[in-house]
């Protein structure tokens, strides 16, 4: 199928982007690596497309202070090298070769896959876990809703009719933080079925600070509070972290039921990944 017909205008600035937004009727274009695809199904009918590659500034991506800031165009391929420094750095580089294929990354974007909020999408995980911040700008001006708020459910978030996702803001992770990322999917093409992302911070050898986010895990990105809270204080080692496994699988996540994979499956694979993620945080070291 071919897309129902729609009007397209090319925005130069923030303000034509939340001008052309406030019809109700009007989605943006960035990357379109979901968008066009749902428009060719007709799942989604826009009047009309507003283009926001030409605006200045919506591809900045750089450390500012103690945060990551991120662009609206920035494209999931930045991620891949050396552009973000220290641990975070590492963290995305490892999540982001999970991130569909090489021509998808070239032009999709990090804020478009957050806008979408795909329950298997790696990113809503990551700036969950990572306690990220969202600027949202519309003809009221601009608003930060924290990442744990912002995701409301599949395909479903906090962002209001006439709203642009205008900056991401990450918290850079303290010096010495070991990562790790998990993911099961299958078969190479698919969307991860489980995925699990860990940060780790050790003081004098044992966990002072842990984030660990769940991705398809529940009907929303999941941070894993209980995990976390099983890790502190303690070495990262083999009982630390089964116990951190066997909490995000039995309190953390929600499972909801899948085609190919009952509820039960699904907590074993959770308390897998977690496992895993963690064993790579500590052999990091």
């Amino acid at each position: 199928m071919k897309p129902a017909p729609f009007s397209y205008v090319v925005a130069r600035s923030a303000d034509d982007v939340v001008a052309a937004l406030a019809d109700g009727r009007t989605d943006v274009l960035a990357g379109g690596q979901s968008l066009v695809l749902e428009m060719n199904y007709r799942a989604r009918r826009p009047a009309r497309l507003v283009d926001i590659n030409r605006v200045p500034g919506f591809d900045r991506l750089e450390p500012d202070g103690d945060v990551l800031r991120v662009g609206p165009l920035v494209r999931h391929r930045a991620f891949e090298g050396d552009t973000v420094p220290g641990p975070l750095g590492t963290l995305l580089r490892r999540v982001v070769h999970h991130i569909a294929h090489p021509p998808i990354r070239a032009r999709g974007t990090l804020l478009g896959s957050l806008a979408y909020a795909h329950p298997a999408a790696e990113w809503p995980a990551v700036v969950t876990a990572l306690g990220a911040d969202l600027e949202l700008t519309g003809r009221d001006g601009h608003r930060t809703v924290s990442a744990a708020d912002f995701f409301r459910g599949p395909f479903d978030t906090a962002r209001r009719a006439g709203e642009l996702l205008t900056e991401l803001r990450v918290p850079l992770l303290p010096p010495g933080t070991r990562v790790g990322f998990a993911e099961h999917r299958r078969t190479h093409a698919s969307f991860a079925q489980l995925a699990v992302i860990a940060a780790v911070t050790l003081t004098q050898g044992r966990v002072s600070a842990a984030r660990i986010g769940l991705v398809n895990a529940a009907d929303r990105p999941v941070r894993a509070h209980g995990a976390e809270a099983a890790l502190l204080n303690r070495p990262l080692d083999d009982p630390a972290i089964t116990e951190a496994g066997r909490v995000a699988a039995e309190q953390d996540a929600d499972p909801r039921p899948q085609p190919h994979a009952d509820l039960g499956y699904q907590r074993h694979a959770v308390a897998v990944l977690t496992r895993r993620a963690l064993a790579q945080a500590r052999d990091q070291g």
